[in-house]
């Protein structure tokens, strides 16, 4: 089963607070989406493989710790994953991105898919999956799908809120996947929309309605 991690970091706390209220604008909400990112990233990252490198310092020989293993590739479900991206490639800048677009039918509340485009090497990769909000969990269970059929096998999702329906989703139906949560809320509405949530992740990173 793949861990849950729901983060309680006072930095995370502090800004996603700032993120939810009605009067932070386009620009502050994209720039704290980006550092909460950054800050989950951390996290999700802790169990990456190191290896021992031999190195030189300008006083002697040592043995210093590298990453190892699988490169990593960050892959953002459009659009609003987008915005969670500068601060992922802060911490680790070579990692490839790829982009998977999906759009909620406002009917069916169900995702569509619209555009894949991955890495060529992406079933060798460690794959993190982004998107800013787990509502119902539908785009996040059939982005990871998609990674699948492509091959992958160690796939990490990174949101920043989440509600406990769309966890519920996601785990019943990728196990082992491992979770990475800003902050749980409590609910969702009649429209799906997280309660008490931020509203449209996507209109509010890119100031449109």
């Amino acid at each position: 089963m793949g861990k849950v991690i729901i983060m309680d970091h006072p930095l995370i706390q502090h800004k996603i607070g700032i993120i939810r209220e009605t009067s932070t604008g386009t620009r502050d909400f994209r720039e704290m989406i980006s550092e909460i990112a950054m800050l989950e990233t951390y996290e999700a990252t802790r169990d990456l493989e190191l290896e021992d490198v031999e190195i030189e310092t300008p006083i002697t020989k040592t043995t210093v710790k590298r990453l190892a293993g699988k490169k990593l590739a960050i892959i953002p479900i459009l659009r609003a994953g987008l915005g969670m991206v500068p601060g992922m490639q802060a911490l680790i800048p070579s990692a490839k991105v790829g982009h998977i677009g999906m759009y909620r039918d406002p009917d069916t509340l169900e995702p569509v898919e619209y555009y894949c485009k991955l890495p060529a090497d992406i079933e060798e990769r460690e794959v993190f999956v982004v998107d800013p909000m787990l509502a119902t969990g539908g785009s996040a269970v059939d982005a990871i799908n998609q990674l699948k059929k492509h091959g992958c096998t160690h796939i990490h999702f990174l949101c920043i809120i989440a509600a406990p329906q769309g966890l519920k989703h996601l785990q019943e139906a990728h196990p082992d996947v491992d979770i990475t949560i800003g902050a749980m809320d409590d609910h969702l509405n009649e429209n799906g929309y997280i309660v008490p949530g931020l509203g449209d992740a996507g209109d509010r990173i890119f100031g449109t309605k």
